[in-house]
């Protein structure tokens, strides 16, 4: 067996010429080739992300630097204002209430995504197989779900004269909720918003931990109940230091995904009432759109990438610090 075992290392380990040089039958250009095949798959990739994303991303700044509304449009004219949309976004009140807001909304909802997702996730490695069966499909169920569905749904389920949300309350002995307008108000609008996208959120979160969780030694929570430790102890010593890197990248993964949340927002109440609802987004399309400021809603969604941009480079340096202060 040992002299199998020494033929297949001798058979499989590369063939060295005198002097280290690659055998005669080898061509050294076949190396050049070899490293630079990745390159030369990813050009495929590279090539539809300029087209579909970078050319329009480019025709976008063009566009914010124009004058365009329902009139340059129909005479075909091209007005530049040069940094103007800038300036009058930048210099007005409305695009900074909107970005704290947008920035708010954002925390809240990771906030109670990470934290619900996580205890999901450790709920489903406790489970039994039929359990835990049923929790997934529930789950997968939730997120294949279509966004303007799912969003429907929550309209008649926080419907003011039909809703079965304020059927129950009032069941429930809530009387005042019987008829209560849901999408009245700021808080209660930004409520109804927040439980859509949590509820949604939550199956990625969850299944993707629980996925973590089965990599983590079962050695290792045997060792720490010998050890005395208790249920919150095992979970910061054993678990939470396996599932930290799962953590961070579905953390960075969900900020960018709720920030740039549009259908459900938009569906609901459309940044009302009295736009007092509006995020960054839906504050672009109005602008843009709805308000036929083409060039405005150009400029608002370019600096809107420069406020994810911005997140997102922040918690990336706090997370790589934390990582070379615990190394």
């Amino acid at each position: 067996m040992s002299v199998q075992i020494e033929d297949a290392v001798q058979n499989s380990a590369p063939r060295i010429g005198k002097g280290g040089a690659p055998p005669p039958g080898r061509r050294r250009g076949t190396g050049r080739a070899a490293g630079k095949a990745p390159y030369l798959l990813l050009i495929p990739a590279l090539a539809a992300t300029a087209v579909f994303l970078g050319w329009p991303m480019v025709r976008n700044l063009i566009l914010s630097f124009q004058n365009l509304n329902m009139k340059q449009l129909i005479q075909h004219l091209t007005e530049w204002r040069g940094f103007g949309n800038y300036s009058d976004i930048l210099g007005g009140e409305q695009f900074w209430r909107v970005t704290v807001r947008t920035i708010v909304f954002t925390g809240v909802n990771v906030v109670l995504i990470m934290t619900l997702g996580v205890l999901i996730g450790l709920l489903l490695a406790r489970l039994g197989k039929k359990m835990r069966l049923v929790l997934s499909v529930a789950l997968v169920l939730t997120w294949a779900m279509p966004v303007i569905a799912a969003t429907t749904v929550f309209q008649w389920l926080f419907d003011a004269r039909y809703g079965v949300v304020n059927w129950v309350l009032d069941k429930l002995g809530w009387h005042s909720m019987a008829h209560y307008d849901w999408v009245g108000s700021q808080l209660s609008t930004f409520f109804v918003i927040t439980v859509l996208i949590v509820w949604q959120s939550l199956p990625f979160v969850a299944l993707n931990l629980y996925a973590a969780t089965t990599t983590i030694p079962k050695e290792l929570y045997e060792a720490a109940r010998m050890d005395g430790a208790g249920t919150w102890k095992v979970f910061t010593s054993v678990t939470f230091p396996f599932l930290k890197p799962f953590f961070l990248a579905t953390t960075f993964l969900e900020i960018i995904w709720v920030f740039k949340a549009f259908p459900q927002i938009f569906a609901i109440n459309e940044g009302g009432p009295d736009r007092l609802t509006e995020t960054l987004p839906i504050y672009a399309f109005t602008e843009g759109v709805g308000n036929l400021h083409f060039g405005m809603g150009a400029a608002i969604s370019l600096l809107t990438i420069v406020v994810l941009l911005g997140m997102t480079a922040y918690y990336l340096r706090l997370t790589l610090k934390q990582e070379e202060d615990e190394a």
